[in-house]
């Protein structure tokens, strides 16, 4: 073969190489900021590449607890009007399932491998449904010490973690059987949680906020609480913000587990404490914008983004890990609360 035929076939070569190159790094990124509007009929999908609103579902009113498929293909809502769970295709954003619960919904939680979902039954006597996800029916009702405003599936998945705060308890299930595995009495309401975990995968902390401002440390493995943290005082000069009884709600620890995310509500202040020695690392001042009334926090995978809901201004804080500053303000719908970060389809 001469030069003059290879030098061709080569340029071919490159040129398959290049385009295959440049659409492998022209791939969608499908990474999702979920936000729910408490007081509205809405939910507000954000691209956090770009912190604009991308999509929206609509005719869900009064959304509370929000939820993705791993494999990104569905949305689970619950539906507090109608006391069901919503299932949401991700790529139409159109709900196409209503799933009957036992009572009325709030937050819920589903399992690393998606199999079910598990939605917090607040109305008295309190409950935790588990729906099946393959036939999207409530296959079960596990009964609980009072009403079960907050839950979450452990890391590992292999429990989940239902607060009460009338009952003032802790009610964990065992995915498994899903039957209780223990309770504890926690002698106050209990509210956000977030947990770390042991380097086998296993849960080692509960971390539980409740009508002050700071957090609860539960041991796992004993039940016991080992510790509680207060938020730190505001710096001289600066005003607490009315924060009702939730002084402090919302709280997360970010994917590398070093670091434990806070939301002070009352301070208007999103703080981070290193882990595991609980340590106060960092304090961004939300207000910047204007915004108020931090409710939930959702961080990027790669540990360097919070998104906090501020429920009082109806728009969401973006907070820079690295720096703690706040980058910008996103506009959503009405009381934002709840909101979690997915990949979709």
């Amino acid at each position: 073969m001469t030069n003059k035929q290879v030098f061709p076939r080569f340029l071919a070569v490159l040129a398959v190489i290049l385009l295959c190159t440049f659409s492998l790094g022209a791939a969608p990124n499908n990474l999702r900021i979920i936000q729910t509007n408490s007081a509205g009929d809405n939910i507000h999908i954000i691209d956090p590449a770009s912190n604009k609103v991308v999509g929206e579902i609509t005719g869900i009113e009064v959304s509370h607890g929000v939820a993705a498929a791993p494999d990104g293909t569905r949305i689970y809502i619950s539906n507090e009007s109608q006391n069901t769970l919503d299932v949401v295709d991700a790529k139409t954003l159109k709900v196409v399932k209503q799933v009957p619960l036992s009572g009325n919904p709030n937050n819920i939680s589903i399992t690393p491998d998606g199999r079910k979902v598990y939605v917090a039954i607040i109305q008295a006597p309190g409950a935790v449904d588990v729906i099946d996800t393959a036939s999207l029916k409530d296959i079960k009702t596990v009964p609980t010490k009072g009403g079960i405003h907050n839950l979450y599936v452990s890391p590992d998945g292999k429990y989940v973690i239902a607060g009460s705060p009338r009952g003032k308890t802790l009610n964990v299930i065992d995915t498994q059987t899903d039957q209780i595995a223990w309770t504890r009495d926690m002698g106050l309401e209990v509210r956000p949680m977030t947990m770390s975990k042991n380097p086998d995968g296993s849960t080692k902390w509960i971390f539980i906020q409740s009508t002050f401002n700071g957090f609860v440390v539960v041991d796992f493995a004993t039940h016991e609480e080992i510790k509680r943290v207060n938020n730190p005082d505001l710096p001289a000069g600066m005003k607490t913000v009315s924060a009702g009884a939730d002084q402090s709600h919302g709280i997360a620890v970010t994917a590398d587990g070093k670091t434990l995310v806070v939301n002070s509500r009352l301070n208007n202040f999103l703080y981070t404490y290193s882990l595991p020695d609980l340590q106060l690392s960092g304090s961004a001042y939300l207000g910047a914008t204007g915004a108020k009334g931090a409710a939930w926090v959702t961080l990027t995978p790669d540990s360097k983004t919070a998104y906090v809901a501020m429920a009082v201004t109806n728009n969401v804080a973006v907070v820079d890990l690295k720096t703690m500053k706040e980058i910008t303000c996103i506009p959503v719908g009405y009381v934002p609360k709840r909101n979690t970060t997915a990949m979709l389809q």
